[in-house]
């Protein structure tokens, strides 16, 4: 069976702290999608959208002697670059948050073009503007240009995560940091209100959660978790 969907290509967003899962929820949304005769173009918001990521990246590297990389729980990193609030950084921020925002209005129409169903990114603009000093009222205002101008997805994922368990799966941030940015994620969540928050869940009742999430926005016909279950088995 072919899942039927509301609107093609429909646009998918996956927002949430380092370590809470989101490679996995795509993965598995994606296989879902397949299952169910539905094609997906994949994007990366940090090196399909952001620019000038290798500048942007030196520069917290020889400023705040920030490590590069992924940590792994057995290769920690130690990170600076969202971490340091110095308040020229926030400001350079709001400028540079902008451009990514024209940019990703761009990759965006073009990936709708490609041909797929769904068009899916992992991270988003919100992802940055969690960010910025969201108590600022002018923030706040800078916060609401920008949904303005960038395309609002048909499901924006915001993934909750224990902390902890999130940073021990992906050691690059103080603890102390990523509890705040859980909280600025939910300020913005706020603000916003258009993301789908899926709470902190065991893994496979987190992927039935954003499954199911996306089949009440987008699917017309059926369940598509039972879809891909049927291919399965008759494979």
């Amino acid at each position: 069976m072919t899942a039927q969907l509301r609107r093609k290509p429909a646009l998918v967003s996956f927002s949430g702290l380092d370590g809470s899962g989101k490679s996995t929820q795509i993965d598995n949304l994606r296989a879902t999608l397949h299952a169910n005769g539905l094609t997906t173009t994949l994007l990366a918001f940090w090196d399909n959208v952001v620019v000038g990521t290798r500048w942007r990246e030196g520069f917290v590297h020889k400023m705040y002697n920030s490590e590069k990389g992924i940590g792994a729980p057995d290769k920690p990193v130690n990170r600076q670059d969202k971490n340091v609030r110095k308040w020229y950084l926030s400001l350079a921020r709001h400028g540079l948050y902008l451009m990514d925002a024209i940019h990703l209005r761009m990759v965006v129409a073009r990936a709708r073009r490609s041909g797929a169903d769904v068009v899916i990114m992992d991270r988003y603009i919100y992802d940055e503007l969690a960010n910025l000093p969201l108590q600022n009222k002018l923030t706040r205002s800078f916060i609401r240009f920008v949904r303005a101008i960038v395309p609002t997805p048909d499901v924006a994922y915001l993934l909750d995560a224990d902390v902890e368990a999130a940073r021990a799966r992906k050691p690059e941030y103080p603890v102390e940091f990523m509890h705040k940015c859980r909280r600025w994620y939910y300020q913005l969540a706020s603000i916003l209100g258009t993301m789908t928050v899926i709470p902190p869940l065991p893994l496979e009742e987190a992927k039935h959660a954003v499954v199911e999430a996306f089949e009440a926005k987008l699917v017309t016909n059926g369940s598509m978790e039972q879809a891909a279950m049927d291919t399965a088995l008759s494979a």
